[in-house]
């Protein structure tokens, strides 16, 4: 990864640790609703962004979840997956829009890790977390959608990571 692209993925991690810490209550358990899974979407925008999204996770996760270890293996498994699974069904899209839909969907339908992950630490019921869970994903991730939208009509997303 060259220079810039490092430097941009470092502040998305940045940004994502930082919002994590912010909302705190909100961002862990099972009902969560954790703000900066908004940069999801930047992965729509350009596939380099990868790194960024799942870093900050790790690194949020690491120093913020009160589970330890088994957040940083489901909760980043949730976030690589997704991902992945977003980059492969949206390779022929061409509508942004679409694709973001379709990247929230993916959070949506991979959120059964996360709510695996509460089965084992809480034994909590897993369809009651995935379903808390993905719905978290789908408020939180929706409501960017527009958001996003917006930002990148000044901002240019891809144009940024590839200069």
């Amino acid at each position: 990864m060259k220079g810039k692209k490092m430097v941009i993925n470092a502040l998305v991690a940045a940004l994502y640790i930082v919002i994590t810490l912010l909302i705190k209550p909100l961002a862990f358990g099972q009902v969560q609703f954790r703000v900066p899974e908004m940069f999801n979407h930047l992965v729509v925008f350009n596939k380099k962004y990868f790194y960024g999204i799942v870093g900050g996770v790790f690194i949020a996760n690491l120093l913020f979840s009160d589970l330890g270890p088994i957040d940083l293996v489901f909760g980043v498994a949730h976030s690589v997956l997704a991902l992945s699974l977003t980059m492969i069904a949206t390779k022929y899209v061409q509508s942004v829009p679409v694709k973001m839909v379709i990247n929230m969907l993916s959070f949506a339908l991979c959120s059964f890790l996360v709510a695996w992950e509460l089965v084992i630490a809480f034994e909590a019921p897993f369809w009651a977390s995935y379903f808390f869970v993905a719905v978290g994903e789908i408020v939180v991730m929706g409501l960017a959608i527009p958001l996003m939208l917006y930002v990148d009509k000044s901002v240019h997303f891809n144009k940024i990571i590839e200069e």
